[in-house]
C-alpha cells in the first residue's frame, strides 16, 4: 500500500495533514508513504524528520501519481484532482458546501473522497473528531490574539499606584471553541461571561467558572442530534440581539464562534452595537471565514471602527500549526485505522461502519449529497 502527503498550497494554511510522529504510526498499518518537498515546512516539520521518520521525500506530480490513500489539509485545486491516480481515497478537510463544483470532478476520476469534518459526534469517533481538535485550538488562539490588541492587562493587579481592574470577557458561542476561550481567558485572570441558545451549556460554562447569560424562553429543540446548534426562530433572535446589546457595551473583549454548519454565520454583533463599546475594547470573529458574527469583520483583516478593534484572522487554528498539524494528523491517523486489515496490511473498507458512511463523499460513480445537507 502507498500513501502520498500534499503540500497545501494555499499561503494561508500552514498545516500538514501528516507529522513525522504520525508516519511512524501509517507505517505500522503498512504503507510505504511519500511525503511532497516542503510539506511541513510551515508547521516546523522539515523533510529531514519525515526522512528519519521512514518517509521518502518526492516532488508534486510524483506524489499525486501514486495509487492508494492521499492525505491533504484542504481540497486539492481542480488541476490536482485530474491528475490524480483513479481509485485513490483522499482523505481531509474537504469543506463539500463550498468545494461542491470539485465533487463531480472528484467523482469523474473515479476517487474515494473522504470528508474529516463529517465525523459524527459518537464516542467512538471522538479521538478522529477533526472539527474538536482544531477548534480547540482557535479558541485558545482568539484569547491570545485579543490579549495581543488589547491595550490593558488582563488579570485584577493591586499595585502601590492603584488597582488594574480585570478585563471583562464574554464569548458568544459555547462549543469547542468557546469553551477553550473562556478556560484561556479565566487563566489569563479575566471576568468571563459567556452566551448560547443551548441550554445544556450552561453548566459547562459555570464548571468553568464564568457567568452563563441566555435568553429566557421556554424550553425549545435548540441542538441538533450531532450536538451543533441550530437555526433559531426571529422571535428568539431579536431576544438575543437585545440581550447581547445589553450586554456588550459593558465588555472589553468579546470572542465570537457561533457557526450553522453548511450556512452563513449568524449576525450577532451588529454596527450599533459596536459603536456602544468603549474604545480600545477588542472582538475575535471566529466566524468571519462562514460570513462572520460581525458584518463589520474582515477575513484576515483587524478592521478598526469607533475605537473598537474587530479581529478577523482566517485560518485561526494555522496560527499554533504545529499542534494543530500534530492533532489533526493523529485524528487521520485514527480514521484510517478503520479501512486497514492489520493483519493481512491491505485496505479493506467496511461501507456499513458508520463513521465511513457519514464522511464518504463521492465513490463508485456516486456523489453522496445527502452527507452534507
Amino acid at each position: 500500500m502507498k500513501l502520498s502527503v500534499l503540500r497545501e498550497l494555499e499561503d494561508i494554511e500552514t498545516r500538514v495533514s501528516a507529522t513525522p510522529e504520525s508516519i511512524k504510526l501509517i507505517k505500522r498499518l503498512g504503507f510505504e508513504i511519500f511525503v511532497e518537498e516542503g510539506a511541513g515546512i510551515k508547521s516546523g516539520y522539515y523533510d529531514k524528520d519525515y526522512i528519519e521518520a521512514g518517509a521518502q521525500i518526492v516532488s508534486r506530480s510524483e506524489c499525486l501519481k501514486l495509487k492508494d490513500v492521499c492525505l491533504v489539509v484542504k481540497m486539492p485545486s481542480e488541476k490536482d484532482i485530474s491528475e490524480l491516480s483513479k481509485n485513490t481515497i483522499l482523505i481531509g478537510i474537504l469543506d463539500p458546501y463550498k468545494n461542491i463544483n470539485l465533487l463531480k470532478n472528484l467523482n469523474d476520476n473515479s476517487i474515494t473522497s473522504c470528508c474529516m469534518e463529517l465525523i459524527p459526534r459518537i464516542s467512538r469517533a471522538q479521538s478522529m473528531d477533526v472539527l474538536s481538535s482544531q477548534a480547540n485550538l482557535a479558541g485558545y488562539r482568539s484569547v491570545i490574539d485579543a490579549a495581543e490588541q488589547f491595550p490593558k492587562a488582563f488579570p485584577m493587579m493591586m499595585t502601590a499606584a492603584g488597582r488594574i481592574n480585570p478585563a471583562k470577557v464574554m464569548v458568544l458561542g459555547v462549543g469547542v471553541a468557546g469553551l477553550q476561550a473562556i478556560a484561556t481567558a479565566k487563566r489569563l485572570g479575566a471576568v468571563v461571561s459567556a452566551t448560547d441558545v443551548r441550554s445544556a451549556t450552561k453548566e459547562q460554562v459555570e464548571s468553568l467558572g464564568a457567568k452563563f447569560i441566555m435568553v429566557d424562553s421556554e424550553k425549545i429543540d435548540n441542538e441538533t442530534s450531532g450536538g451543533y446548534a441550530k437555526e433559531m426562530s426571529e422571535d428568539y433572535k431579536k431576544k438575543q440581539s437585545a440581550l447581547i446589546a445589553e450586554t456588550l457595551s459593558k465588555q472589553d473583549i468579546v470572542i465570537c464562534t457561533a457557526l450553522i454548519p453548511g450556512k452563513k454565520a449568524p449576525t450577532l454583533i451588529s454596527k450599533e452595537m459596536v459603536e456602544s463599546m468603549n474604545a480600545g475594547s477588542i472582538i475575535v470573529d471566529l466566524a468571519v471565514e462562514s460570513g462572520g458574527n460581525c458584518p463589520l469583520s474582515k477575513i484576515d483583516e483587524i478592521v478598526e471602527h469607533n475605537g473598537v478593534k474587530i479581529i478577523g484572522y482566517g485560518n485561526v487554528p494555522g496560527r499554533v500549526s504545529k499542534d494543530a498539524s500534530s492533532l489533526y494528523s493523529k485524528n487521520i491517523y485514527n480514521f484510517l485505522s478503520l479501512m486497514i486489515n492489520k493483519e493481512e496490511k491491505t485496505i479493506k473498507i467496511d461501507w456499513e461502519d458508520e463513521i465511513i458512511k457519514s464522511v464518504v463523499l463521492t465513490y463508485g460513480g456516486s456523489i453522496k449529497l445527502d452527507n452534507f445537507k
